[in-house]
């Protein structure tokens, strides 16, 4: 075995837990022998090879735990040559980060001995799943016990037992030492420093990691914004003529910003050992469906779907989805401006204290609507993107990001673009921008940190009840078996869409209209430290523990953040436009206004693509390293063919 700390306790026989099966408490006992049969057979016999124990032997300990719950892991020579399957990079003696090999082992720099400790538990649980995802059917025709759940050669077993229920989760299991110490470096003690990248990386995968670097980048990022609107908001308040110097401001700051980033996740990433790492070939993803035929590229047999059949579900119902749902969107920002109306000519009529209050009433209402909207349109935007049925997981998530993000934008900034530029009135712009902003982080902490927070102290402090009835004297740490029980209990991480959406939006409410109102940064770097903490918490003692993903960057995400920084250009500069002091220039000709306004926009948005090549995405010295690699790869590759050669 791979000498790793163990996941909450062991068997005694050196056998270390990493991943939990949990199979349907009423799942037939030919299919749940068949299943832990071809986790445990050899590979050269169609199974994955690893180690599987049943979680309670012969008898539960209470009728209410299902008998089905199995442990996986593995021998450390399997989880080795998973290893190189995989092509993980790791730390070679020169210092450079390259894939490992069983037969290259000695040379790399944390291997010694047997390679005792070489592999994270994160690696190892990332090996175990993918072992158990390439388990496929042979000859075999259909699920043991199952009539109906049909097989073919090659089809993954694992997912289809998952799609006919009879495999309720598979989830790696946390390491109870390690989860502790990395909780107090994390968030358990307030403190002024970055966050603890690398030990994130190495317990939760690089996936994981980027996404909180970028959170700590983009808050850092803010400060410079948030030093320039204190005094904005302080001695410029109402002075609208001002906010060009702050507009400018904000224009060349979200364009450096994202340049910068991509420079940093490429170093992280380097480091970390994906960013010259080969893309997996991607499988078809569980929920799609088809004929069954010959996939061209891996000569299989799988599902075949056409892309006309997906064209016309997505141009003749999704689309039309979308923009309906765009209409009710514009249809409830009019009610909104009613109610906004009707507030303000009751103000205006007899002010006092509590017409005052009023006038702030519409706004919150129109906030806390937007977010009940943005949800149930995001439960309807993962129904219909599943059933377009993408083939590939990769395509149902870029297309799911579309529709998420085409709505979010339009429901959350549509009222602050009609107030800005058909209405053109500052104060109220400022004032919903504010209410927005605030409702919604509100809301946000409110669902994301304490509610969570408060369920996940009822169920430990209900599991820790059952613990001490049944152990006499109570146990000093959790066994085994509780974990487990607590685990499987926990919230599933869906991945890191909802926390990207909402850094985008908030980066939405900084960079389109923060020059009318300079508080925003302020607000959402406080925003931002909070959600270090509470994402930190839930990802330690909420969620299940979620499988490694190796990543080399933020993905589609980069691209969403580009194009708001675009639509920024276009906002601030309309808004220096309509300011009194550059339409005094302008005092008898609004053309001649409009179209030095759209010059100006033209030449930032050039200067925009010109930073994109002048700033290297990823930097020299790195840049000097993957090409040195390259070419000692196409050295070695030669001398093997030579060799061969001269053999033959």
């Amino acid at each position: 075995m791979l000498k790793q700390p163990s996941a909450g306790g062991d068997d005694g026989s050196g056998f270390t837990p990493l991943v939990v099966v949990e199979l349907a408490p009423d799942a037939k006992e030919e299919a749940v022998v068949w299943l832990t049969r071809k986790i445990s057979d050899s590979e050269q016999s169609g199974g994955a090879g690893l180690s599987v124990q049943q979680l309670w032997s012969g008898t539960a300990e209470t009728e209410k735990d299902n008998p089905n719950v199995f442990l996986v892991g593995g021998s450390r020579q399997r989880l080795l040559s998973g290893a190189e399957d995989l092509g993980l990079f790791k730390e070679f003696n020169d210092g450079s980060m390259r894939a490992f090999t069983c037969a290259n082992r000695d040379n790399f720099k944390d291997f010694k001995g047997d390679g005792d400790g070489f592999l994270s538990m994160a690696e190892c649980q990332y090996i175990v799943k993918h072992e158990l995802d390439s388990l496929r059917a042979k000859s075999e025709t259909h699920i043991p016990g199952y009539e109906k759940a049909k097989l073919y050669p090659g089809k993954s077993i694992i997912r289809r037992m998952q799609s006919k229920g009879i495999l309720v989760q598979v989830f790696p299991l946390h390491e109870t030492e390690e989860l502790k110490r990395l909780s107090f470096t994390w968030y358990k003690k307030v403190k002024l420093s970055l966050q603890p990248l690398d030990e994130i990386r190495h317990y939760y995968g690089e996936g994981l990691a980027l996404y909180f670097g970028f959170l700590e980048y983009f808050t850092f990022a803010l400060v410079p914004m948030a030093l320039v609107g204190v005094p904005y908001y302080l001695f410029d308040w109402e002075s609208y003529d001002k906010y060009v110097l702050f507009a400018g401001f904000n224009l060349v700051w979200c364009t450096v910003i994202l340049e910068a980033w991509k420079r940093s996740s490429a170093t992280m990433a380097y480091r970390w050992g994906t960013l010259s790492r080969k893309k997996a070939f991607e499988e078809p993803r569980p929920g799609f469906r088809g004929v069954l035929g010959l996939n061209p590229v891996t000569g299989r047999e799988e599902p075949l779907y056409p892309n006309t059949k997906r064209l016309l579900r997505v141009y003749l119902v999704s689309v039309p989805f979308v923009v309906l749902c765009l209409y009710l969107s514009l249809y409830v920002m009019m009610v909104y401006f009613l109610m906004e109306g009707w507030a303000l000519s009751l103000h205006d009529a007899e002010p006092t204290f509590w017409t005052t209050v009023l006038t702030f009433v519409p706004s919150v209402i129109y906030a806390v609507v937007i977010e009940v909207m943005n949800l149930i349109y995001r439960y309807a935007a993962e129904f219909l993107t599943g059933w377009e049925n993408h083939r590939l997981e990769s395509s149902y998530q870029n297309h799911l990001v579309l529709k998420v993000l085409v709505f979010n934008f339009f429901n959350c900034f549509a009222s602050l673009f009609y107030i800005a530029f058909v209405m053109q009135d500052m104060v109220m712009l400022r004032q919903s921008l504010a209410t927005l902003l605030i409702t919604s982080q509100i809301l946000n902490q409110v669902m994301e940190a304490f509610l969570p927070y408060w369920l996940q102290r009822r169920r430990n402090k209900k599991m820790m009840r059952r613990a001490r009835k049944r152990a006499s004297p109570p146990p000093a740490e959790m066994p085994l078996a509780d974990q487990v029980r607590l685990e499987a209990d926990m919230s599933t991480y869906l991945g890191t869409f909802d926390d990207y959406l909402e850094l985008f939006l908030l980066f939405g409410y900084v960079s389109l209209f923060s020059c009318v109102y300079p508080l925003a940064a302020v607000l959402v770097v406080l925003n931002n430290v909070t959600e270090v903490y509470s994402d930190a918490f839930k990802m330690c003692h909420v969620f299940k523990r979620p499988f490694s993903e190796p990543a080399a960057n933020i993905g589609v995400w980069q691209l969403a953040f580009e194009a708001m920084s675009v639509i920024a250009v276009v906002t601030n500069c309309a808004l220096i436009g309509m300011s009194p002091q550059v339409k005094s220039y302008f005092p008898e000709s609004e053309t001649q206004l409009i179209l030095w306004t759209a010059a100006i926009e033209h030449g930032l948005l050039a200067l925009k693509l010109i930073l994109t090549f002048v700033i290297p995405d990823v930097p020299k010295h790195i840049q000097t390293k993957l090409a040195r690699l390259e070419f000692e790869s196409l050295e070695a590759l030669k001398k093997k063919v030579r060799a061969s050669t001269e053999v033959g």
